[in-house]
């Protein structure tokens, strides 16, 4: 094989990965060994572990250059003026990319449900998603932004990101997770604005005549709206 012909590291990834997926779900992840991948994939064992560092990193091939994808997105000229949009439009864009090889993603939930410590895995590498998410926002939120809300928004983004992702996996892929994912973060951001609207106290400006009647009904406003005071007890001072 010359140079000009040697597959793209990327294909070569994905091709010992579908074929170790392939080989874990007919014989059973702990039989199936690194050699037996190399041979069926058409590879050394060596070049098995030039793409993977061990044996369990072999089904979540894709992640990686996903979140790498996912990063580089958020980080484009342009982006931080509406951050929580920008994460949003991050998560569609890596739905679309899960969804682009369906395959893939259902066999490898049909491995994960069988093998524990591989559904332990999946779900450190769909954390890491969370990273990037994270630190976006917490660089392009308001000053004014509580600590915590980087970390909740983008949880509540991503929560609605799995359960679109997790409800076309568990549908065979048959349901519209992306009609879904927007109908969720729709709803995510009705959540927000209310929860901002709570957050922030209002001022009412108003222009009136200076007459003792304005002043007078000002003070009562005053009044009412101060905290309550403690009433003097009966019998205490000035009590009758």
């Amino acid at each position: 094989m010359t140079a000009a012909s040697q597959p793209d590291p990327v294909d070569t990834t994905t091709h010992i990965a579908r074929t170790a997926l392939g080989l874990f779900l007919e014989h059973g992840y702990e039989q199936v060994t690194v050699n037996a991948i190399a041979a069926a994939a058409g590879v050394s064992r060596r070049t098995v572990f030039r793409h993977f560092e061990s044996k369990d990193e072999i089904p979540f091939a894709d992640h990686a250059e996903r979140r790498e994808r996912a990063r580089v997105f958020l980080a484009a000229p342009g982006r931080g003026v509406d951050p929580v949009r920008d994460v949003i439009e991050a998560t569609e864009y890596t739905l679309a990319d899960f969804l682009s090889d369906p395959d893939l993603v259902l066999r490898r939930y049909r491995l994960t449900r069988v093998v524990p410590r591989l559904a332990e895995r999946e779900i450190l590498e769909h954390e890491r998603y969370l990273v990037h998410s994270r630190r976006h926002l917490r660089l392009h939120l308001p000053s004014s932004s509580r600590t915590f809300e980087p970390m909740a928004i983008a949880a509540l983004i991503d929560g609605m990101h799995r359960s679109a992702l997790g409800d076309w996996i568990c549908s065979g892929g048959t349901t519209d997770a992306m009609a879904d994912l927007r109908s969720g973060t729709r709803w995510a951001q009705r959540a927000l604005a209310a929860a901002t609207d709570d957050a922030v106290s209002t001022s009412l400006l108003a222009v009136v005549p200076n007459t003792p009647t304005a002043r007078r009904l000002l003070q009562e406003l005053v009044t009412l709206d101060a905290p309550d005071r403690p009433h003097p007890a009966a019998g205490g001072p000035g009590g009758g």
